[in-house]
């Protein structure tokens, strides 16, 4: 089934901005080819600038709701202010931030872009976040990155949001020379090494080797326990690792606060930073959660929280365009893969199951409403009434007219 995604652009793009700040490994091509699809206006193989940002002031008393709507303005804002200077992908962040990538237009590299253009554009844009809006922000701003360090200037960019202090209503520039070649120095090294060696956490969790990566948390806060970490180091760590918590939780259909009520926020970071005692014993249960909820009868509550899920996305969704891969996407899984664990807990095909809820809502809605055929098509996202009319045919053997005749 293929019918427009627009409707979804913004679920999905914040999946894939997800799904690369947590390391999910992607090849050039295939990133080129999401980008185009999610019209998302960025090269993957050019450098790229990183902004995250942190609403402030009045934003920070507001409920969830009020806060999805400042999202919404925020994003506007930058897209009039940067857009007519920069390619920007903006989004929510998976760390409660939101997240903003520019690009320059055009054939011009972002290495070439100057930190004094940066600083008119940051500034520019806050200023309109104050004036139009009455709230404020803290931001973080990169230099120009390689796209395939994306991950890394993420986890420091976040580290340096976050151990700012509590001051707000600034801007922070990245050094321009250390922001992605900096490393601990001395016997912190070894502590961090550990995390990045292979194979590394998200691997081990993906491939559900529980064990092994108990192994591996226990070697990473053997060797952080016996030297003196700063807490830019430490937050490095919870960095790494709450990431490969949220990136295998995403995959496999779950979002984190379903697993740990307190979920991953930033007030968390900063008590579990104190101590690598704390950071190991908060990321051992964490990994006991996940074992638990990921492991489950050869993951038979897992593939059921997923097809509640897809069939809630459905009912809901009926009037929509909506196809098997969007809702993929929405769950974290692959299309094929999700066709196939739906087929096999419901005995129905995930693509069938789509059609016959269609079918019953037109149904519904020739009974019920004096609504033109035409209208009827619109209305379920379908592109073409002759099409429609096949399709319920095959299912209630006349056609919409035949049907609404009769009754």
């Amino acid at each position: 089934l293929l019918y427009s995604r627009k409707s979804d652009y913004k679920i999905l793009r914040e999946n894939l901005m997800h799904d690369l700040l947590l390391g999910r490994e992607i090849t050039v091509r295939a990133l080129r080819e999401q980008l185009q699809q999610y019209e998302i206006h960025l090269d993957p193989e050019q450098s790229a600038v990183m902004m995250l940002i942190h609403l402030t002031g009045r934003f920070s008393s507001m409920d969830q709701q009020s806060l999805d709507l400042m999202d919404f303005a925020v994003g506007n804002i930058a897209e009039e202010v940067l857009g007519e200077q920069f390619n920007v992908w903006f989004g929510r962040g998976p760390h409660e931030c939101l997240v903003m990538f520019l690009q320059n237009q055009g054939t011009i590299e972002a290495s070439q872009m100057s930190l004094e253009k940066l600083r008119i554009s940051a500034e520019t844009f806050r200023e309109h976040v104050i004036r139009y809006l009455q709230g404020d922000l803290s931001m973080v701003v990169t230099p120009s990155f390689p796209f395939s360090e994306l991950t890394t200037a993420y986890r420091r960019t976040l580290g340096s949001l976050v151990l700012s202090g509590p001051e707000e209503h600034k801007i922070i520039y990245m050094d321009m020379d250390k922001t992605l070649s900096k490393r601990p120095e001395n016997d912190a090294t070894q502590a961090l090494e550990e995390l990045y060696k292979p194979p590394v956490l998200p691997q081990l969790l993906e491939t559900k080797q529980w064990e092994a990566a108990a192994r591996k948390l226990n070697t990473v806060f053997d060797a952080a326990e016996q030297v003196r970490l700063s807490r830019e180091h430490m937050y490095e760590m919870y960095l790494s690792v709450t990431n490969a918590f949220m990136y295998i939780a995403h995959k496999q259909g779950h979002l984190v606060h379903e697993i740990d009520h307190a979920g991953f926020d930033l007030h968390l970071a900063h008590q579990l930073i104190q101590s690598p005692e704390k950071l190991r014993r908060w990321a051992t249960e964490m990994l006991a959660k996940l074992q638990e909820e990921l492991s489950d009868q050869g993951g038979v509550q897992s593939r059921r929280h997923v097809i509640k899920q897809v069939q809630e996305l459905v009912t809901r969704d009926t009037g929509q365009d909506l196809s098997v891969k969007m809702i993929a996407d929405k769950v974290y899984l692959h299309p094929v893969y999700l066709s196939k664990i739906y087929k096999a807990e419901t005995g129905e095909g995930l693509g069938d199951y789509m059609i016959r809820m269609r079918m019953e809502r037109a149904l519904y809605l020739l009974k019920n409403s004096n609504k033109k055929i035409y209208e009827i098509t619109s209305e379920l996202g379908y592109q073409n009434p002759q099409y429609f009319s096949k399709m319920f045919k095959k299912h209630y053997g006349m056609t919409p007219n035949e049907f609404r005749d009769q009754a």
